[in-house]
């Protein structure tokens, strides 16, 4: 034998075993606890035997790895000790390619030590792809100036791809390159090639979008030389001939410009050897762009609602002999915490048949539109797409639900499951009842009648008993593993529970002020509930400013300091906004009430407008 114990699978299983108490490996060259080795087997396959002595058998070290994370997870508590189970285990992936795609341009932009913790724990569950999706945070030297004053620099992305690399995950740059790219347009050095004014989509007619685009993208490449793929984006063309392309438009048609664009990007792309990967929303509208773009093109095909199938949208690339992957979502953009009753249904169906129908991979996205959504809570969704991504059957969501904890948390309380599907169950139904996210209805004025009017009382009663129930368990539990995750669970349980109650503030605000003017002779009553339409404002007050703590804590964890202040001037605006509404309350109690003997409305009290 005498092959060496991959350094990362070591790394890997010590810092999962000693997180549970458990003694770690002992490392020494071409020999440890575990016997390593090489065998002749398909690609990634391997095969894992635990008996008088562990075995970890495949092809090449990526194969072996993978069977080093299997291993990392079988130790099982019996009573106060920990044993391996006696298996033998032969496992291989249903899909070649199991990629990460992780919005990082909206705002929350990563530390590079929480970067690297996301690769180690991707690698962990066998996913080998990760792919950060770039706008304008790529500090590139030739032009610097679209990139956040944190950007990330490209020793930083070259020091990210070797780190990815040791844990056996490719770095797959993701620059886009067509829409998307506001906060590049915005700079007046750029502004040129904007289709419509300083906007949203690059134009194609405009020869500075393609010097601008061919010196980023060779400086990301230089970052990141030779990988195999490259995502240049191009999603979501809807400016697309309406600025300077119209006249264009009228002569060639939308197809046609689309493709060439892509087809100039794609060019700039596989000088480096790599295969370009787009977006798939143009193509399913116009197929015929497929008859225009070079056949090495990845396409992505991104579908993120539960619909009851997803083979016509692969057809039509397979059709036309084209290589795709599958994209499903997290339902984390925009909420609280992911859509869980969307995202399984849509991960689990959408994979499914792309596995049926042989595609080239798994390209699971995470997206942070609403730029306060944080990563940390999105595990549950990534890692069960990742699951089953690799699992050759079905994987169905309670059977994973079971498995998670142990896996994740390194606990067996399941009551960590029952809380990520719980807070998953709320957003959802706050989805639905309001058609809002609950990013939205969050930071919405909880006095907005039109709002207020579609959450009944029960509705938020419901969920508020559920979200104290997390928070209740939450409380005191210390998972060994990902802590911080399960931080940020509470901090999305407490900020459910604080949405739903400050609807109920407003409410009940209503209800004392009114109660208040009906017993104006009985001053004594009429002053009690007076002050407590005002203690109702505070306590919303209160929940921001300790919200805005909470957030703090978790956004450090994940993120570098450039977006977070202009996110928890959120919460202090709010607690503000609360506290103005205090006063007038006060100060009509005094001044109006006591005073003058004047008993004004509280929608003129709070200077609120007129209902309709």
């Amino acid at each position: 034998m005498g092959i060496d114990f991959d350094r990362a699978a070591f790394e890997e299983i010590n810092e999962r075993w000693r997180a549970l108490g458990m003694p770690g490996l002992a490392y020494a060259k071409n020999g440890t606890d575990v016997a390593v080795v090489r065998k002749a087997m398909a690609p990634q396959a391997y095969r894992l035997i635990v008996a008088a002595r562990v075995a970890l058998i495949g092809a090449d070290t990526t194969s072996r790895f993978y069977a080093a994370m299997t291993l990392a997870q079988l130790p099982q508590r019996v009573g106060a000790r920990w044993q391996l189970p006696c298996v033998t285990i032969d496992d291989a992936p249903a899909l070649r390619w199991r990629i990460l795609s992780d919005d990082v341009s909206r705002g929350p932009l990563p530390t590079m030590r929480y970067f690297k913790e996301r690769i180690r724990t991707i690698a962990a569950f066998k996913m080998n792809g990760y792919s950060p999706y770039m706008e304008h945070v790529f500090l590139d030297p030739r032009n610097p100036l679209p990139a956040p004053l944190d950007g990330i620099t490209p020793a930083q992305l070259h020091e990210l791809a070797v780190y990815s690399r040791h844990f056996h995950v490719t770095f797959i740059p993701e620059q886009q390159t067509f829409a998307h790219m506001h906060n590049t347009l915005r700079w007046e050095e750029y502004a040129p090639a904007a289709e419509l004014p300083h906007g949203y989509l690059m134009s194609p007619v405009n020869a500075l979008t393609y010097q601008y685009l061919q010196q980023v993208i060779a400086d990301e490449l230089a970052a990141v030389p030779h990988p195999p793929f490259f995502h240049v984006g191009s999603d979501e063309p809807i400016d697309l001939g309406r600025g300077q392309t119209k006249l264009a438009m009228r002569s060639q048609g939308d197809a046609a410009i689309y493709a060439a664009h892509v087809s100039r990007v794609a060019e700039l792309v596989s000088r480096s050897g790599a295969r370009p990967m787009i977006w798939d929303d143009a193509i399913q509208r116009q197929p015929q762009i497929l008859d225009r773009i070079p056949k090495t093109t990845v396409i992505v095909n991104w579908k993120y609602g539960a619909e009851t199938t997803f083979v016509p949208y692969i057809r039509t690339i397979a059709s036309r002999g084209f290589d795709q992957m599958v994209a499903p979502g997290a339902n984390n953009w925009t909420e609280i915490f992911p859509d869980l009753p969307t995202a399984l249904p849509n991960e689990q169906r959408f994979i499914g048949e792309g596995k049926r129908a042989h595609v080239l991979g798994l390209f699971q996205t995470v997206w942070h539109d609403d730029g306060e959504s944080l990563y940390e809570a999105t595990w549950f969704p990534v890692l069960y797409a990742a699951a089953v991504a690799w699992q050759q059957a079905d994987v169905s969501p309670r059977r994973f639900a079971d498995d998670f904890p142990a896996a994740f948390f390194g606990s067996n309380d399941r009551r960590f499951t029952n809380d990520i599907q719980t807070l998953g169950n709320i957003v959802h139904v706050l989805n639905a009842a309001t058609g809002d996210s609950t990013d939205s209805l969050f930071w919405a004025d909880p006095f907005e009648g039109r709002i207020a009017g579609r959450l009944s009382d029960a509705t938020l009663s419901s969920v508020r008993n559920q979200a104290e129930t997390v928070l209740t368990h939450l409380a005191g539990a210390r998972p060994p593993l990902h802590a911080n995750a399960a931080r940020v669970m509470a901090l999305a349980a407490r900020r459910l529970d604080y949405l739903a109650r400050d609807f109920q503030i407003a409410k009940e605000t209503r209800f004392y002020y009114d109660d208040a003017k009906t017993n104006a002779a009985t001053l004594g009553i009429a002053v009690r509930s007076l002050f407590v339409s005002k203690y109702l404002l505070w306590e919303l007050r209160d929940n921001m400013e300790e919200a805005a703590v909470l957030y703090a804590r978790a956004w450090d964890y994940e993120n570098r300091a450039g977006h977070r202040a202009s996110v928890l001037e959120r919460y202090h605006a709010a607690a503000q906004s609360a506290i103005r509404r205090a006063d007038r309350i006060a100060l009509m109690t005094s001044e109006d009430f006591l005073r003058s003997h004047h008993f004004p409305t509280l929608d003129e009290t709070l200077g609120l407008p007129a209902a309709p």
